[in-house]
């Protein structure tokens, strides 16, 4: 199927994943609406978006004109915005990237269906859930065959891969819309089956077990990092969950493990990251995760880890 001739583009959620696919949005062209509940969190995203525009034109790779357009392409909406329903009337595509937790996401499939056009296409940014769970006909989805999955990486503007999940019911037509604007955003675009972890995450799941197995055993976190690098990875397991967020890693972790993997995610002990999780040791946004940060090059092994 075609894909639709895409203008503009909505995204529900202006936090650093909102704001990041927003970003790389504006920046080939569309029209973009950033929407968040209130106007606190709409301006974190919004100067997410123009600190990075600053520092490429600092930097001689964006001409103050081009900043300029960028910017003029945004239109930051809140709950608080009384024309943000006309602004969504205009839209070929949502994409939303809230929280996540499944009744949340519904809800907003439904305030997304009543307020834009019969042909506009609804990407999820989930990590985790399900996309037939969130596309699954009821009170709230009437357009299910618009549903499709659009999963970005952190941080949105430097990260290549974007895997594109549709469910048994997801149009030729949204999956085409999808993949058409992920390549237009720059990315490098996999169609990947509504299975759990979808792609990448089924690959990480086993990693981060048996990390945590190799941890529990006494291995020091800085020969672990280095052997994985050695071996071709860009950063090491402990590096990597501290930048995902250990909170993040876990939940993830969790859900894998009660999934259809077996046997592959049964060698490592996950508590080790609950634990983490419940003494607020979030990894990097936390300043203290596997390893302690202070500013933004600094890190080094703590003696409580």
């Amino acid at each position: 199927a075609d894909p639709l001739s895409v203008k503009k583009v909505a995204v529900m959620g202006a936090g650093l994943m909102g704001a990041g696919i927003a970003q790389v949005t504006a920046e080939k062209g569309y029209q973009v609406l950033l929407k968040d509940r209130d106007d606190a969190s709409l301006g974190r995203g919004i100067s997410y978006m123009t600190d990075n525009w600053d520092k490429k034109l600092k930097r001689k790779r964006m001409t103050k004109y081009q900043h300029n357009i960028n910017s003029s392409r945004v239109v930051p909406l809140s709950d608080q915005t009384e024309s943000w329903k006309r602004h969504f009337a205009g839209a070929d595509l949502v994409i939303e990237a809230v929280f996540e937790n499944l009744e949340l996401k519904r809800k907003i499939v439904q305030q997304v269906e009543e307020v834009t056009p019969d042909h506009c296409v609804f990407a999820t940014n989930t990590s985790a859930i399900p996309i037939a769970d969130i596309a699954a006909p009821g009170e709230e989805v009437k357009r299910p065959e618009n549903i499709v999955g659009m999963h970005y990486f952190s941080p949105v503007p430097s990260m290549p891969l974007l895997e594109i999940i549709p469910h048994a019911g997801t149009s030729g037509e949204a999956l085409s819309t999808a993949f058409a604007v992920g390549t237009k955003q720059g990315k490098t675009c996999v169609v990947v089956k509504d299975v759990p972890g979808f792609y990448v995450n089924r690959c990480l799941g086993p990693i981060l077990v048996e990390f945590c197995a190799l941890v529990k055993e006494g291995v020091p976190l800085d020969k672990l990092d280095k052997a994985m690098k050695n071996f071709g990875m860009p950063v090491g397991p402990a590096t990597l969950i501290d930048e995902v967020g250990v909170d993040v890693a876990s939940k993830v972790a969790t859900y894998l493990a009660s999934a259809d993997l077996g046997v592959r995610m049964t060698g490592g002990d996950l508590s080790l990251m609950t634990n983490m999780v419940d003494k607020g040791w979030l990894g990097r946004k936390s300043k203290q995760g596997f390893f302690t940060y202070s500013g933004k090059k600094d890190k080094k092994l703590g003696p409580e880890v």
